[in-house]
């Protein structure tokens, strides 16, 4: 098998590449991402291309499924680049599978796709996927659904499946999802099991995580096998401020709804941190996922609980973990250029 990689230096793009390169099917693996890295992985070829810009299709000929991860998260403050790279990138990549006679696309779609739903039950795929209005991720995830849609419509010949992953979490991705959502200020050495001072006991605070290696082998599994359709990616339990505050030794602290996202938006005006308030009402709001049909359908199981996915950027944190690509380098040209990046305003 042929299988190429969209948006593979990335967190879950390198993991994917790994359990791609396991499998004895696969005869050529290219991974596709802006900028090359210094990474050498088994039966993977490397290529630079811009989905938003460059012509995909001639690095689809003769792939048996192209899974499509490439995504923005920043600049939070650039929302014309995070559509015309995320959205109607999204969209060329779709035209480019079509035009090139790819039988199967995989598409990393998220939890922030969904609808806001209750907290004390689980919903399968088939709950709504509008997003949540104040997040531009959210928007931009439901938006691409909507074009998915389409594009099914249009071309019933190829098939097509959707990853819904909750937050996606491994030791080497740490020093970059620090860069992405938190941001230069963070005192790292507080964000460990003893030290840190509390955790925010919000209502509505309960969310899903799951290890990158198993929802890169959820990917694998999508890509290789029959089925379609979307396909909720969680491991248990539900994290919750009381489970959070057993995992870092620490007590829970009482605190309203408003009292957090006022302080997401005021430190994201200040460019104290890189993540708009629209990131809490989304964490607030999205369903708690039944993964299930994943389960059952594509035969995945989770090797590591959520407390363990949790554990393991918390421990990455702490070692400045992360891989010789470009989104994943422990460096990223230090804490000043995150500052001098205007903390969200540029890439």
């Amino acid at each position: 098998m042929r299988i190429v990689v969209l948006g593979a230096t990335g967190n879950v793009g390198t993991s994917v590449l790994e359990s791609l390169g396991r499998d004895d099917r696969m005869d050529s693996i290219v991974g596709i991402a802006r900028r090359l890295p210094a990474l050498d992985l088994p039966k993977v070829e490397w290529r630079s291309a811009d989905i938003a810009t460059d012509d995909l299709a001639p690095h689809f000929a003769g792939a048996d499924c192209v899974i499509h991860l490439a995504w923005l998260i920043q600049p939070s403050r650039d929302l014309d680049r995070l559509w015309r790279v995320n959205v109607e990138g999204s969209a060329r990549v779709f035209r480019a599978v079509a035009d090139a006679g790819v039988p199967s696309l995989v598409y990393a779609s998220s939890i922030g796709a969904y609808s806001p739903a209750p907290k004390d039950r689980a919903v399968d795929e088939s709950w709504a996927t509008n997003g949540v209005r104040t997040s531009f991720y959210a928007r931009h995830k439901a938006e691409v659904e909507r074009r998915l849609d389409s594009f099914e419509r249009e071309h019933p010949e190829v098939r097509v499946v959707r990853m819904r992953p909750a937050l996606t979490f491994k030791r080497e991705s740490a020093t970059e999802q620090r860069r992405l959502f938190a941001g230069p200020f963070l005192p790292v050495p507080i964000v460990r099991p003893g030290v840190l001072p509390f955790i925010p006991d919000v209502p509505g605070l309960r969310f899903q995580a799951v290890h990158s290696d198993d929802v890169a082998e959820a990917y694998r599994l999508a890509a290789v096998g029959d089925g379609s359709g979307p396909f909720n990616i969680a491991a248990d339990p539900v994290l919750d401020p009381q489970e959070l505050a057993r995992i870092f030794k620490t007590r829970t602290v009482r605190m309203p709804r408003g009292l957090l996202r006022g302080v997401a938006a005021v430190t994201w005006r200040l460019r104290l941190q890189p993540s708009p308030p629209g990131w809490v009402d989304m964490a607030l709001n999205v369903p708690i996922m039944d993964a299930n049909r994943a389960r059952s359908e594509l035969g995945w199981e989770p090797r590591y609980s959520a407390v363990e996915a949790m554990r393991a950027l918390a421990d990455g944190l702490q070692e400045h973990a992360g891989l010789p690509t470009p989104p994943l380098t422990p460096d990223g040209g230090g804490r000043l250029r995150e500052i001098t990046s205007r903390i969200g305003g540029r890439e």
